[in-house]
């Protein structure tokens, strides 16, 4: 099933234009994502390279170097917690198309997913343990804040009203009372702390898929923000079976914002923040010779198989999946 639903996705975007390529797994500066890397080192250079937590910044570069529309199928190495949906190694489609925006990606995905369903399992209505998940389009869209409102209503202590989402007082009165741990981690980065609210109260209720939109600009360091509202990234993550299945956003492609926002990274970094990014100079130099208006997009090819095989774990579609080794413990 898993290779059936791989095999789809390289003819659906194979049929529209697309090339697939291939980007270095072991990188100079891990980059595209927010999240530990893997440490390895080359002897013969004598320099420390770090096994990539994803491809996006390589496949950015593509396109401005003039392949408009590139995707690949890659493995991603992150150092962090093994659960039910994550592996410390994981496969996913990374896909970004010049001349295109988050709206245009998030139609795309309806496409795809309603298409793989139906060719692969013949029917749109995917069983979800005792539930059913339906893959017809369109898709259910929701904005964070609207997401945490509407799933905060029963919260203990009183509902989380809108307004409290508009400062950092009101994000840390309502975290409180939704149970958050630990609030002062987040600092002063009040878009932590509202996505952190919506994974506390709304992920857990999302069933169907849905377009989750309008994250904060402070968390999405490679997205482009709202023409009307800075402070909002023009971005979207898809949920489906109470999962992450796929992250995507219009590409930020001013050269400078993008060093601005690289530096504030470096900032968090410093401040004890270690899945903040580096500072990519030679990305930088990229965006000055001239990105496209650009969307990207990340679809997670495990999770997705999980759906199509009513798989509640990640290690039944994982033919090797990292297990702690006999004999060991903490």
């Amino acid at each position: 099933m898993r290779a059936r639903v791989v095999s789809y996705l390289r003819r659906f975007f194979d049929a529209r234009g697309f090339l697939e390529v291939e980007t270095p797994m072991m990188q100079l500066i891990p980059g595209g994502a927010a999240a530990r890397p893997f440490v390895t080192h080359h002897n013969t250079l004598d320099v420390d390279l770090y096994l990539r937590i994803a491809p996006e910044l390589y496949l950015k570069r593509l396109v401005t170097g003039g392949f408009p529309k590139v995707y690949e199928i890659n493995r991603n190495f992150r150092n962090e917690g093994i659960s039910t949906s994550h592996n410390p190694e994981f496969t996913m489609l990374e896909f970004y198309t010049a001349y295109a925006d988050a709206r245009d990606q998030m139609a795309l995905t309806e496409e795809f997913l309603a298409g793989a369903a139906r060719e692969i399992l013949g029917t749109t209505q995917l069983p979800w343990g005792e539930e059913t998940i339906s893959f017809e389009a369109p898709f259910r869209r929701l904005s964070m804040k609207a997401a945490v409102v509407e799933y905060g209503r029963d919260v203990p202590g009183g509902a989380i009203r809108p307004e409290e989402l508009e400062s950092l007082e009101g994000l840390k009165a309502a975290a409180t009372r939704a149970g958050v741990e630990s609030i002062e981690r987040f600092g002063d980065v009040s878009g932590k702390l509202l996505a952190e609210l919506f994974e506390t109260l709304a992920e857990p209720h999302l069933l169907q898929p849905t377009f989750v939109v309008d994250y904060p600009a402070e968390i999405s360091p490679l997205a482009k923000t709202r023409p009307d509202d800075p402070k909002t990234a023009d971005r979207f993550e898809l949920f489906v079976g109470r999962m992450e299945l796929a992250n995507g956003f219009s590409e930020l492609n001013d050269p400078d914002e993008q060093a601005e926002k690289f530096r504030a990274q470096v900032d968090q970094r410093a401040t004890g923040d270690d899945e903040a990014m580096l500072y990519d100079e030679d990305y930088v130099e990229a965006l000055s010779y001239g990105m496209p208006p650009t969307a990207g997009e990340g679809v997670g090819i495990d999770r997705l198989a999980m759906l199509f095989t009513n798989s509640r774990s990640i290690r039944d579609v994982i033919l090797f999946p990292l297990m702690r080794p006999k004999g060991t413990s903490r």
